[in-house]
């Protein structure tokens, strides 16, 4: 049996641990790894998995051993496979434990999640260490075959689909969150995002719209925004507030099965961060990303370029809709709502590029944006659901141990 360290610096959100708890139990569950999950901060990996104690240093949850990554480090037998997430840097004591051994492990940085055009360039691209005969491989997820996938569970999609046919499964569902059924006339929205400005102005339109909107917000950041919205002190779960055709119900933190699940039922789904971008693309629904904000502005390029892959095939019109909302949202009102001039465009679908330097554009509200947005829904939901067809033959688990395998033999030879 082949085994796996991956190693998890949790910085200040959720998609860090949420992608290297997928990933683990995925290793272990369906490939019959030996993993252990090393984690700095337990208290937040509870947030996602209840059953996580964060007082005991050595723990096992759906077949992963889980420890604690304190600053004084144990001395321990590296793995086979080693996956440092997200350029968290491995303890010295481990790295000098690895270099002794004679079968090396393969060393693995796992990278964020990007669809700019350099990433194909540099996926499983060796970094040689320093001063130790040691070599790291740089890992990229994407959205294409040059790049290393998405995280796929082998049963997901049967699974939501199921879930999906189901009438009952979904009313329970609904129940146990304690939130009424979906009304035939109502949009029903999950809201994940961190602190944003646009909400207001959103909250606003959904509230004097023609048609009633039911927003699910899980505990998290923009609860004070919520709040502030319907004039309240605070906003804690269980409240629901109403204006107009809104309706907001606040909901305790959603574990991580429970919220793919929150996904599968609603309409449309707000999320943030990168575990829980890739979760609502599995989803099969429309969907409107908060990228991570960066001082420098350098996510607004990551978002261009994967709203540039995304409507690839999407109708002018559509594409425009969607790029207005998600830009409008993310910080850049008005960027690529209406006529653009640019010389690059959409591979493959005749559109332009959108929210170049070349670009002119027109401002749009974030009112109009999604109601621009709704006047496509029914497009947007087919283009999701072509999507993920797209996307589920490109496994970042499969793909993570096809490589695996591949500079074993190597070495080996």
């Amino acid at each position: 049996m082949y085994s796996c360290d991956i190693f998890c610096a949790v910085v200040d959100n959720y998609g860090d641990i949420g992608v290297c708890w997928r990933l683990a139990k995925q290793l272990s569950n369906e490939h019959g790894m030996a993993v252990r999950l090393w984690v700095d901060d337990l208290a937040s990996f509870s947030r996602l998995c209840p059953e996580i104690n964060p007082e005991l240093p050595v723990q096992h949850s759906h077949g992963v051993k889980i420890r604690h990554w304190s600053p004084a480090f144990p001395e321990t037998a590296p793995a086979h496979l080693v996956i440092e997430a997200f350029a968290c840097e491995l303890p010295q004591r481990y790295v000098a434990a690895m270099a002794k051994q004679q079968h090396k492990p393969v060393w693995i940085n796992l990278e964020y999640l990007s669809a700019e055009d350099w990433v194909a360039g540099c996926h499983r691209l060796p970094s040689p260490h320093p001063s130790l005969p040691l070599v790291k491989y740089f890992f990229f997820p994407g959205f294409t075959h040059q790049t290393g996938g998405l995280l796929l569970e082998r049963d997901l999609l049967a699974r939501r689909d199921a879930f999906q046919r189901d009438p009952q499964a979904i009313a329970a569902f609904w129940q146990a969150l304690g939130v009424p059924p979906t009304r035939p006339d109502e949009t029903r929205v999950s809201l994940f995002c961190y602190e944003n400005p646009a909400l207001p102005e959103l909250f606003a339109a959904w509230a004097a719209g023609s048609a009633p909107v039911c927003c699910l917000v899980p505990e998290g950041r923009v609860l004070p925004q919520v709040a502030d919205f319907f004039g309240q002190a605070q906003a804690v779960p269980g409240d629901v507030f109403k204006r107009g055709n809104l309706e907001v119900r606040v909901l305790p933190f959603v574990e991580q099965e429970r919220y793919d699940e929150l996904l599968w039922a609603c309409d449309i789904n707000f999320v943030r961060g990168e575990d829980s971008c890739a979760r609502a693309q599995w989803a099969g629904k429309p969907f409107v990303w908060h990228i991570y904000p960066q001082h420098d502005g350098v996510h607004m390029q990551k978002l261009r370029a994967f709203m540039n892959l995304y409507c690839t095939g999407l109708p002018t019109e559509a594409a425009q809709a969607l790029h207005g909302l998600w830009e409008g949202w993310n910080g850049e009102a008005g960027q690529g709502a209406s006529s653009v001039n640019s010389t690059s465009g959409l591979p493959g679908s005749g559109l332009p590029a959108f929210g170049t330097s070349s670009g002119q554009v027109t401002s749009t509200s974030s009112g109009q944006a999604w109601n621009d947005f709704q006047s496509h829904g029914s497009m947007l939901r087919q283009h999701a659901y072509t999507w993920v067809q797209q996307l589920s033959g490109n496994s970042l688990a499969l793909n993570l141990l096809d490589f695996f395998r591949q500079v074993g033999r190597i070495r080996a030879s």
